[in-house]
């Protein structure tokens, strides 16, 4: 089923709040014993922390719309992409926390369902040796193989995104130019928009106890540049740029192959383009 992104208007973040207030008031009451009142007082604070042209001087997120594409055809499951991340966005090293991470897609012969492993599975984290690098290990290296590809994940930057839906303080927000951001100082630790995520693209980082997940390296593409796992990237499988660009690379991905988004029934609009996968690959 493919899913190409429609002449979607841009939608700021700032009408949001007042749902999502409305929400947590219904249904939370109160959290961890900080009042509605409370909640109300840092969603306000939320709406009024940014100036129109967003939080990076000299950048105007009214005048893009970031989306990203993977040509799972091209990945070759080195994981460079995650090693990357994690030094460039200060995730902790360990086989369980990332913002981007790639699984493995094995059918064996005879067999209708994959096998899918990825990076923190334990016998590819007994392959690497190590916390400061990952691989894959050869557990089918005698198996008989019909088809094996590797399917990079990260988080999709929805256009509806639930997580914003259920922060009950609006640390969690979606930007003008399609980027669903974090505000730490804003976080509570609730972890409701962990759960919300039907992607699992969200973990709670125990040492800053606020809740993290990609942003696209959001501080580098406000700049000009890619993110750091598309740069890291040696075969060229991750692909980046502005959909209001009709000769960004992204446009140019999207228009020659037949891509599709993961999980579309959800209704939720991802803005991760993928060429190469499977209907098992959710």
């Amino acid at each position: 089923m493919s899913d190409r992104p429609a002449d979607r208007g841009r939608r700021g973040f700032l009408g949001r709040f007042g749902k999502m207030l409305a929400a947590a008031a219904a249904l939370f009451g109160t959290f961890a014993g900080t009042s509605i009142a409370a909640i109300a007082r840092a969603a306000a604070a939320a709406r009024a922390r940014f100036p129109a042209t967003g939080p990076v001087p000299g950048y105007d997120w009214t005048k893009h719309r970031w989306a990203f594409g993977v040509d799972a055809t091209k990945c070759i499951g080195c994981l460079r992409c995650a090693e990357a991340c994690k030094v460039e966005n200060k995730v902790p090293f360990n086989p369980h926390e990332f913002r981007t991470w790639v699984e493995r897609y094995v059918y064996l012969e005879g067999e209708e369902k994959p096998h899918v492993d990825s990076q923190d599975d334990p016998g590819d984290v007994a392959a690497a040796g190590t916390l400061l690098n990952y691989r894959f290990d050869d557990r089918y290296r005698n198996a008989k193989v019909e088809k094996a590809f590797f399917v990079p994940k990260l988080c999709n930057h929805c256009e509806n995104p639930p997580c914003v839906q259920v922060c009950p303080v609006g640390a969690t927000y979606k930007t003008p130019d399609g980027v669903v951001l974090i505000d730490k100082n804003y976080c509570i630790g609730c972890r409701y928009c962990v759960q919300a995520c039907p992607y699992g693209a969200r973990y709670f980082n125990d040492q800053t106890n606020t809740t993290d997940k990609c942003t696209w390296c959001y501080h580098r593409i406000t700049k000009g540049l890619n993110p750091a796992c598309v740069e890291a990237c040696p075969a060229g499988a991750r692909i980046f740029g502005d959909l209001d660009d009709p000769a960004s690379p992204i446009n140019e991905f999207i228009r020659s192959h037949p891509v599709r988004v993961l999980k579309p029934w959800t209704g939720n609009g991802p803005n991760v383009y993928y060429n190469g996968i499977d209907s098992e690959v959710s």
